[in-house]
């Protein structure tokens, strides 16, 4: 399995264009490196990069930017509103798929010693990279910033990791290391206060404030037994945040760093903001995120407001993201793009959702055509998708009825299932047309030697026995559906009773033809025990789609005659 791993640099340019553009062509020349995401900043004079793949090729694609970005940023002139102490500022990478925080910190370190010892830039580990607990926080390493790093610099303490103990003029530092993923996020305020905005960051930012006599901005400071500041901590776990004002856009700013989104996700440091600042006569008009951000940060919070509202969630990803940007205001300041902006979406093969993502007109014309798939597979787990919709239609519709507000989260629950039948079974459409491609991928290899032969036998009973599991899986979704499909002919909406009935003949059919495409697939696989358990197991579930939808036929034909 490839490892992949997500480097996140923070360059300090977010004004000329050109210069950002040399900067990731550099990222971009290094085969197997996807660049995702650009993200300008021209206030903070700052941009976000982010880009993935293996490791290897991940480490020089930062090496080159790094390198790029000191020959064409001068330090000396940089202005920004944005803490910084280098042409790279930071440099993180994150582990995103088959690979441990371990194995990342050490690539961190490899790249961090090639920059120190190649380029002669002052390098500083930090986070999972950096050993010394006492200098593995990038806001410790970064204070004083890039005019006070003359001086810190020649402290013992403060001697670089890699490279000289001497400051760059032109370059500064650089910090790199390996980290969890982040999100950087802003939310926007109507105030033009950098006092004030930094009050709320110290509200909710995990540091909190130092605890003063008095005034709380200019009232001596508290000591404890040993002469160190005491502190208040702030209302919000895994947040940093500092308060600043926003020239571009006329406004003053939360900057969060939310950097452990399990323990504070998105919409709860939105929501926390929106209370603190307005304690303070203050009001949030909408938020901005810096780079990128995971899908199911964004599926939560379009659950959190919806539950709030007390909504159905059993909507779909669609609509959860929407109101995740309605009520979070994330397009106030710039159009946010779920394409341009979610990971997944950026890392997603298009090719893997072919079927799914055509029009109607598109996937009959397409079905139609000579071509043998899709084929009667692909159909059969099409019908159990429109089945499960229909089911979830009925269990949304029934969730806002008038008179039935006490049972709202009772039809959202259903929907939510509803929902998850539905969507498992859109991606079957496309995986049972990928089977029937494997072996016919696997027909086609060469047999000229054993050696070959062995090989293509080998491969034909591989994509076999997938095209085996995949209808199976078509079988098992379809029939679960059922029960989301008999619930809504039994209580839900009586206005969509039939429509529950038309869900009930598209569940069962589509696992009368999933069957047919096990069985047929099945004769051609040498492992009986294996194709016997699973016929056994596909009668008794067609059984039991028969007799199901037979009785929620009976319910609907109860109510409308």
């Amino acid at each position: 399995m490839t490892k992949i791993i997500e480097c996140v640099p923070n360059f300090s340019e977010g004004v000329n264009l050109d210069i950002i553009k040399q900067i990731t062509n550099e990222v971009e020349s290094v085969e197997g490196v996807r660049l995702l995401n650009v993200d300008p900043g021209k206030a903070t004079n700052r941009t976000v990069v982010t880009f993935v793949g293996e490791p290897g090729k991940v480490i020089e694609a930062a090496f080159l930017a790094i390198k790029k970005a000191g020959e064409l940023i001068d330090m000396g002139k940089h202005k920004g509103e944005h803490p910084r102490m280098g042409a790279t500022d930071v440099c993180p990478l994150i582990p995103i798929a088959n690979i441990s925080m371990e194995e990342t910190a050490e690539f961190a370190r490899q790249l961090a010693k090639r920059v120190g010892e190649e380029l002669q830039i002052p390098v500083y580990l930090y986070e999972h990279a950096q050993a010394d607990k006492k200098r593995n926080n990038l806001s410790v390493i970064r204070a004083g910033e890039y005019e006070g790093f003359f001086k810190k610099i020649k402290l013992p303490e403060w001697k670089p990791d890699f490279g000289p103990a001497e400051f760059d003029a032109k370059r500064g530092g650089t910090v790199i290391g390996a980290r969890d993923f982040l999100i950087a996020y802003n939310v926007n305020l109507n105030t033009t206060s950098t006092r004030r905005a930094n009050s709320i960051a110290f509200d909710v930012r995990e540091a909190g404030r130092v605890l003063r006599e008095g005034d709380p901005i200019n009232g001596k400071i508290i000591t404890d037994e040993n002469g160190k500041p005491k502190s208040v901590p702030g209302s919000l776990k895994s947040v940093k945040a500092i308060g600043w004002y926003i020239e571009e856009y006329g406004i003053a700013q939360i900057s969060m760093n939310l950097t452990n989104i399990e323990v504070t996700p998105l919409h709860i440091a939105f929501d926390e903001v929106c209370n603190k600042a307005l304690e303070r006569g203050i009001r949030v008009t909408g938020s901005e995120l810096v780079g990128l951000v995971p899908l199911k940060s964004m599926l939560d919070a379009g659950k959190y407001f919806l539950l709030k509202q007390q909504r159905s969630v059993g909507v779909s990803e669609n609509e959860l993201i929407r109101i995740a940007i309605l009520s979070m205001g994330l397009s106030e300041l710039a159009p946010f793009k779920p394409g341009e902006r979610i990971i997944e979406y950026l890392l997603k093969d298009r090719a893997s959702s072919k079927l799914a993502s055509m029009t109607l007109t598109d996937f009959a014309d397409e079905t139609a055509s000579e071509s043998p798939a899709p084929g009667g597979g692909s159909i059969a787990a099409y019908i159990g998708a429109l089945g499960a919709a229909l089911a979830t239609m009925v269990a949304n519709l029934s969730s806002h009825k008038k008179g039935w507000d006490d049972r709202w989260k009772e039809f959202s629950d259903w929907a939510e299932k509803g929902q998850q039948y539905k969507d498992e079974l859109l991606k079957l459409v496309d995986l049972d047309t990928a089977a029937f491609n494997k072996i016919m991928e696997a027909f086609n290899l060469p047999k000229g030697t054993d050696e070959e032969k062995t090989i293509r036998t080998q491969a034909i009973q591989d994509a076999t026995k997938y095209a085996i599991e995949i209808p199976f899986k078509v079988m098992q979704a379809a029939y679960g559906s059922l029960t989301v499909i008999k619930a809504m002919a039994e209580t839900g909406n009586p206005n969509s009773v039939t429509d529950a009935g038309v869900a009930a003949l598209c569940a069962r059919s589509a696992v009368i033809g999933a069957f047919m495409n096990v069985k047929i697939n099945a004769s051609g696989y040498k492992d009986k025990e294996f194709t016997d358990g699973v016929i056994a197991e596909g009668n008794e579930i067609e059984r039991k789609a028969i007799a199901l939808e037979s009785e929620i036929i009976g319910l609907v034909n109860g109510k409308i005659i």
